[in-house]
């Protein structure tokens, strides 16, 4: 499923700017190969989380270097075995960047290209989340094409929610307070957030006029992603779930709910 951008790319300048379309090219001598690809960072840096209806826009950016000059680069995000035997690609027409050569050494580059992600559209199974590779490639002065199957990752993670609700409110000091809630993700298979189970969720309580939430214990959620477990009464303050997240969950953190105690 290997895939090669065809559609033009803008390299800018100090004092001049164009537009160029990839010319034919042949790839180059493995051995004589000496295009290199570096600082790839997508999303920011930061996972990149969808829900099941979720759009996002997603940025790649990279540097390229070549001793005979860059004329066009591009790159993608795939998952699966190999590029050949890809079972994601985003997006599914990849485009190629937008690159800025460098006015102080014009055999680098920096590039950039940003896309939509849809959900709903582009990752329709369950099994596609968690870590996706970045190709890279460039095209140089000679024609000469060169493409990089591992130049960075990525996280793709199922968005999470989690809820919590204390009781009984108002309570007596001492007094037993039974807390309980859900934790579900995203199904991008069902378009939905379904139940997720055997997980750890940790407990935590704010007192009232603090910034700090403290663990108070951590529970393992049940069938359908359910939530519940007992405390003791101390002080006024809030209690809330929190989800650390997996490989391939986001974390998720429910906001506090409050009890006054008496």
């Amino acid at each position: 499923m290997r895939m090669r951008p065809t559609v033009a790319v803008t390299f800018l300048t100090a004092t001049l700017s164009a537009s160029v379309l990839p010319a034919t090219a042949h790839a180059a001598d493995p051995a004589a190969d000496s295009t290199t690809f570096s600082h790839v960072v997508v999303n920011g840096g930061k996972d990149i989380v969808l829900g099941p209806t979720t759009r996002k826009t997603v940025t790649i950016t990279w540097t390229a270097q070549d001793p005979e000059g860059i004329t066009a680069s591009w790159a993608y995000l795939w998952h699966g075995p190999n590029t050949d035997d890809a079972d994601g690609i985003l997006p599914q027409y990849p485009p190629t960047g937008t690159c800025v050569v460098s006015a102080a050494d014009p055999t680098t580059s920096t590039c950039k290209v940003s896309f939509t992600v849809d959900a709903a559209r582009d990752v329709g199974h369950n099994a596609l989340a968690g870590a996706w590779k970045v190709l890279a490639g460039a095209q140089d002065t000679s024609d000469d094409w060169t493409e990089t199957d591992v130049a960075g990752m990525a996280d793709i993670k199922r968005s999470a929610t989690v809820t919590v609700n204390a009781s009984p409110e108002p309570v007596k000091k001492g007094r037993t307070i039974t807390v309980t809630g859900k934790l579900t993700r995203a199904s991008w298979e069902n378009g939905s957030h379904t139940g997720y189970q055997n997980r750890p969720v940790q407990l935590q309580f704010r007192k009232k006029g603090s910034s700090v939430y403290t663990a108070l214990k951590t529970v393992t959620s049940g069938s359908g992603g359910s939530l519940k477990t007992t405390t003791k009464a101390t002080t006024d303050g809030y209690f809330r779930f929190v989800f650390t997240g997996t490989a391939t969950t986001a974390p998720a953190t429910a906001a506090g709910d409050f009890v006054d105690v008496r």
